[in-house]
Order: structure tokens, then C-alpha cells, then sequence
């Protein structure tokens, strides 16, 4: 798998993409990844900002409601290392007992044809963890880029800015929002990449609540419902 450190690719493309998040999205929230994760930000706020519990865990939520991820506020605001806050939070997960491989999910990939669309990877997360979690997963092979949140770059440029999905456009190699498709669990980033006519898909994970205005047209419980909202960029649809 490439990514934007190695080679991105910026000729045009011959095939359109559909780009995948990763987080909570290749693997699912019952993992509790993400409480894991939530805990790490919050001590990293008490220690690094001297806070309470209490106010690093609203100055936590502020600061992702504002920016779309806590390190936004953190670096803007308090000058904080990206790749120390990176090392002892997303980097100090115990991912690999959590994270197993996923054999219905790796079936559901290698059905997807890839003479008739690239697969890329899209997330929020820095490059190390994406890498380590679709690895985890034993995906990694399957998809032909990462396009993540560059801590080491200022501004940091995360999901849901505009400028984050042109980034992924470019790196994939692909020039119109019409060729462009998407799977995220968050909202607020599928409401984003849908507002540049990209072909959107929420992911509400069974058990979670229905948002009640939808983030976009497609909204799903199960990644394997891409079978029936993309039937065009299956093998098993084709042959059918």
C-alpha cells in the first residue's frame, strides 16, 4: 500500500474511488477502541495542560467539536508536539489485542473489482496508526493508498475541511467529486465529503441511533450493504 510519504498519485484517474475511513468504520465501535483512545487524549490533557479531570474532558470535547480533532485545538492553542501527543496517544493503543483480522471483510474487499474502481484508505488518524490497524486487520494489501492527518504539518488539515478531501483527490489521483465515493462513520465528515458531490455512505452501526435528519442519501448498518448502494463495483453483481 502506498501513501502520501511515498508516492501520492496525482495523474488523472482512469478509474473513480471509493475511499474508506478506518477508525470505527473498518472495525467496529464494540471494540471500544475509541473509549480507549478518549482516555489516552484526556490524561494527555491533564498532564501536558496541568488540567482536572473534568476540565480535560470538556476542553477535550470542545476542542473536537470545534476542530474535528482534539490535536487541532492543542496545537493551535497550547503549542503541543503533534508527534508526542501522536506517540503517547493513538501510537500507545493496545491495538494488537483488540484488533483482529477479519476474514468477512477481507471477502467483502476482494470482491470488489478494481479494474472498475480504486480502493483508498481516508482517515483522521496519522499515518502510523492507520497503517497498524489495516494491517491488524489483514486488509492492508488491498487498498492502493492512505490519505491521513499529517501531524508534522502546519496548518494540521483534518475531516471534515474541505481542504482535507481535495488532499485525498489529489493523492488518489482523481479529479472530479463525481468519481469520488465514501464510507464514514462520523456525520459530520460524510455531511462534508456529500457537500462536494462526492457519493456519500453513513455508517450507523447496528445498535446506534439513527441520526433524524440523514447525513446523506445512503445510510447503512452493515459495510456489507455497499453490495446492493454500489452493485456496479462488485465481481458477484457483474458475473450476475
Amino acid at each position: 500500500m502506498s501513501s502520501q510519504a511515498e508516492e501520492p498519485k496525482r495523474a488523472a484517474a482512469s478509474r473513480p474511488i471509493l475511499f474508506f475511513d478506518i477508525d470505527n468504520c473498518l472495525y467496529p465501535r464494540s471494540t471500544k477502541v475509541h473509549d480507549l483512545m478518549a482516555d489516552l487524549i484526556d490524561k494527555y490533557f491533564a498532564t501536558h495542560l496541568g488540567l482536572s479531570d473534568q476540565e480535560a474532558f470538556r476542553l477535550h470535547k470542545e476542542y473536537y467539536q470545534n476542530y474535528g480533532l482534539a490535536i487541532e485545538g492543542l496545537v493551535r492553542h497550547h503549542q503541543i508536539d503533534p508527534l508526542d501527543y501522536n506517540a503517547k496517544v493513538d501510537d500507545a493503543l493496545p491495538l494488537e489485542g483488540i484488533i483482529k483480522r477479519n476474514p468477512e471483510l477481507r471477502k467483502l474487499l476482494e470482491d470488489i473489482d478494481t479494474s472498475k474502481v480504486k480502493l483508498w484508505l481516508l482517515t483522521n488518524a496519522y499515518v502510523t496508526h492507520g497503517r497498524r490497524v489495516v494491517k491488524l486487520l489483514g486488509i492492508d494489501d488491498l487498498f492502493e493508498g492512505l490519505t491521513y492527518c499529517d501531524y508534522s504539518q502546519m496548518p494540521i488539515i483534518c475531516k471534515p475541511h474541505k481542504d482535507m478531501y481535495a488532499k485525498a483527490m489529489k493523492e488518489a489521483g482523481v479529479e472530479r467529486p463525481e468519481d469520488c465515493f465514501f464510507v464514514d462513520d462520523s456525520y459530520g465528515n460524510v455531511v462534508g465529503a456529500k457537500k462536494l458531490g462526492w457519493a456519500s455512505v453513513h455508517l450507523v452501526e447496528e445498535g446506534l441511533p439513527v441520526p433524524r435528519t440523514p447525513a446523506s442519501e445512503y445510510q447503512i448498518r452493515h459495510l456489507e450493504e455497499l453490495r446492493n448502494i454500489f452493485p456496479q463495483f462488485f465481481k458477484s453483481s457483474n458475473e450476475a
